[in-house]
Order: structure tokens, then C-alpha cells, then sequence
């Protein structure tokens, strides 16, 4: 894999400058979901009608293996109940495409463990946003964390070891970082930390949601005492002005080392940062994805080297690198400023002069027009669409189906 730009100077100033092809990248196959997260980034639910057929899917995946992508990051939406879910992950898998893929674990029963058992360079996240089911149901809904567990155990008796439970550290959920890690042990899974953003509804619940200051304090001092056992993503690089920086690339990697294809196939720079001002292109244009990543005018600035804007100054810039894009663009602050949890307090200070009414509002709402949050706990949908819809009242993956507890 060979750098975009010249001159560099060390490891971090590769990934910095653009490399020819994404380490990684996210790839949201459907904004089908069955539940309603209030702080889903992708505002996800409703089934999009245009969204990649298996035909177009596979081709991407031929697109990566060509360009030497080593994985993708598999999301949603709820990506297991598209129907052709294992079948993409199958061919990713033969065509020398790692998969890690994100599920709430409604599909993952006893025989779909079994099979993730037997498949090599797949890996598997369940997401919780609770270590008990008062803290993970109020933001996933009723029912869920009881599903997330019986999804770990299904992998922990068909063997998965490792497996990775993958938590977003909200307010509510901070104080719960020593449950979390007992929980992922007492699966032989590894926990995963990530950081919440303010993207998709989580820009409506961002001010409520996020961590006060003094926990990003305790989160960042729980890091550092179990970084070695502990993925993060690389989503706390905005914390290391605290003291030494988190393992990690520490800098924001958008159209760089990373990017997102979401389920009709448009190219962002970041999957945080779902947002017109932010797309790059299409994979379904002439030359796919690999014309996307070589030649987007908007990838070829975010390779430019970062002066720091107003940051630059700071004695902590070297440090944070002025923080997460994402977080600063929907919260309504200049992208060459401070990140909003900024640990010196310099985005605390820019968010109180800043006017809510003039924050960016992200591209597309795919939420559930009807209730699925009241729903009864425990209750997962038994049937789901097996085609591509084609109508309006398709888009629902939970339309015309019963539920069952």
C-alpha cells in the first residue's frame, strides 16, 4: 500500500496525508432495523428501496479485494436481516475481504453461531448500551439487552472466543465501565469502547446524552489502566490532551485511512459525518468506489496537511489534533476549531456562543414511522422482506409481520 502524498515523516504522517487505498472502511448494507436507538447515527429503520442489490454488493467487494482493502466494518440499520446477508459475508470472505460486522443480535441464534464458529476473518460485535437492561433499554429499546445476552451466549457455547461487545459511553452508562468489562469476560469477548457523536438522532440527544467532563476525566484514567485489554477505535484521541495519548492513531483518519459506503452505495468521509457536505461520490458512478477514493475533490483536501486552525496554538494540538470532524460539524462549530468535549474547555465555551437553530442537520431520517420502542420486551420480528422493495410501505422490515416474545 503505497501514500498519496509525499514526504513523510513518520508512520502517523502516512495515514495523515491519504494512503491508495482504506486500512478499513464502513459499509452500512441496510438502514433496516428493528429497533429504534435514539442515538443511532445512521437514523436508521425504515428499509431504503434503493439500496445496493447482492449483484452490486458483490461487485463492491470484487472493487476491495482488487484495491487490497483488508476489511470492512459491517453496519446498519440491523445488517443480519437483509436476506442476503451471509451470502455477502461468504463471498467477502473468499475474495480476501476481512469482515467485522456491528448486530444487536437478533439473528444470531444458535445456528447462526455455529456457522460464525466454523468461518474464518469474521469477527463479530453485539452492541449493549447498558451493562444491565434498565441503563441498555432506555436508549435501545424494551427487550434488547435480554436479546444481546442470548446473542452471547449462543457464540460463547458454539465456541466464538473473542468476539467483541461494543458500547457507546454515554452519561448514563459511564459509571458502568468495571460491569462492562466483567460482562465481556464472563463471555471470553473483548469490550469495545466508542465514542458517542452527534450524528443521526444522536444529534437530537447528543447535549443529553454525552459524558459530563468529569467523566470524560474517569473514562480517559480507565483507559490508560486498561488500554492493553480494551479496543476503543480510535475514538478518544480528542482526550489524550489529558496526559499521554491513547493507543491509537490519535488523529481523525475521514477520507484518509477511512471512510463509509452507506446502503445506496454514496461514499462519506467518515461514517459519523452522514452529511452533503461530506460526500464524495457513489459507488454505482463510472469507475466504483476506486474512482471515489482516488479522485474525490473532497478526499484530496482532507489529505492536505492540517494546519490546526485556531487550535494551533493550543499547547495540546500535537496531542488531540483538534478532535473528532464530525462531533464540531453537527454541533455547530467551525471544523478548523475545538473539538466540543474539548478537555481544555475551549468547546464548551464555543457551543454556549453558538446558535442551536444554525447546527447542520444530518442527511436522511430512516427512523420507524410506528411504535417499535413500545414494544413488548423481548419481542423480535419473525419474518422479514426477502426482496428488494419496490413500494413505499416496503421500507419497514417490521411492515405486515408479527412479533413474538
Amino acid at each position: 500500500m503505497t501514500v498519496l502524498a509525499n514526504r513523510p515523516t513518520k508512520l502517523v504522517d502516512h495515514f495523515a496525508l491519504g494512503l491508495n487505498a482504506p486500512i478499513c472502511l464502513t459499509w452500512e448494507l441496510t438502514y433496516a432495523c428493528n429497533l429504534a436507538c435514539v442515538h443511532c447515527l445512521s437514523s436508521s429503520g425504515r428499509r431504503d428501496p434503493h439500496e445496493l442489490s447482492t449483484a452490486e454488493c458483490k461487485a463492491v467487494v470484487d472493487e476491495l479485494e482488487r484495491m487490497q482493502v483488508f476489511y470492512v466494518n459491517i453496519g446498519g440499520g440491523e445488517p443480519t436481516v437483509r436476506p442476503d446477508f451471509w451470502e455477502l459475508l461468504d463471498y467477502a470472505i473468499d475474495h480476501h475481504v476481512g469482515v467485522k460486522f456491528s448486530t444487536n443480535g437478533v439473528k444470531l441464534d444458535t445456528v447462526a453461531a455455529r456457522r460464525l464458529a466454523a468461518t474464518d476473518y469474521v469477527d463479530v460485535q453485539i452492541s449493549v448500551d447498558g451493562a444491565s437492561a434498565d441503563v441498555n433499554d432506555a436508549v435501545r429499546g424494551g427487550g434488547s439487552f435480554g436479546t444481546a445476552i442470548r446473542a452471547m451466549e449462543n457464540l460463547a457455547a458454539a465456541g466464538v472466543t473473542g468476539f467483541k461487545i461494543s458500547v457507546v459511553v454515554t452519561r448514563h452508562n459511564a459509571g458502568q465501565l468495571d460491569e462492562f468489562k466483567r460482562l465481556a469476560d464472563r463471555y471470553g469477548a473483548q469490550l469495545r469502547l466508542t465514542r458517542l457523536r452527534p450524528s443521526g438522532r444522536g444529534a437530537d440527544v447528543w447535549a443529553d446524552l454525552h459524558p459530563t467532563a468529569l467523566q470524560q476525566r474517569e473514562l480517559y484514567q480507565w483507559l490508560v489502566a486498561h488500554g492493553e485489554q480494551v479496543l476503543t477505535g480510535d475514538s478518544f484521541f480528542h482526550l489524550s490532551g489529558l496526559g499521554d495519548p491513547l493507543p491509537g492513531l490519535n488523529l481523525c483518519g475521514a477520507g484518509r485511512v477511512v471512510c463509509l459506503i452507506d446502503p445506496i452505495g454514496d461514499v462519506y468521509a467518515c461514517p459519523f459525518a452522514i452529511h452533503e457536505q461530506f460526500l464524495a461520490g457513489n459507488v454505482r458512478s463510472p469507475g466504483g468506489f476506486p474512482s471515489v477514493w482516488r479522485d474525490s475533490e473532497l478526499f484530496a483536501s482532507l489529505r492536505k496537511p492540517d494546519s490546526g486552525g485556531t487550535c494551533s496554538s493550543c499547547s495540546m494540538f500535537d496531542a488531540c489534533r483538534g478532535g473528532c470532524m464530525a462531533a464540531k460539524f453537527f454541533t455547530g462549530l467551525p471544523l478548523d476549531g475545538p473539538d466540543p468535549e474539548c478537555v481544555q474547555g475551549y468547546g464548551e465555551a464555543g457551543l454556549a456562543a453558538s446558535e442551536a437553530s444554525a447546527r447542520p442537520v444530518p442527511t436522511g431520517d430512516h427512523s420507524h414511522r410506528g411504535p417499535i420502542r413500545g414494544q413488548p420486551a423481548g419481542a423480535v420480528p419473525v419474518a422479514l422482506l426477502t426482496r428488494r422493495p419496490d413500494r413505499a410501505c416496503d421500507e419497514n422490515p417490521l411492515a405486515g409481520t408479527p412479533l413474538s416474545s
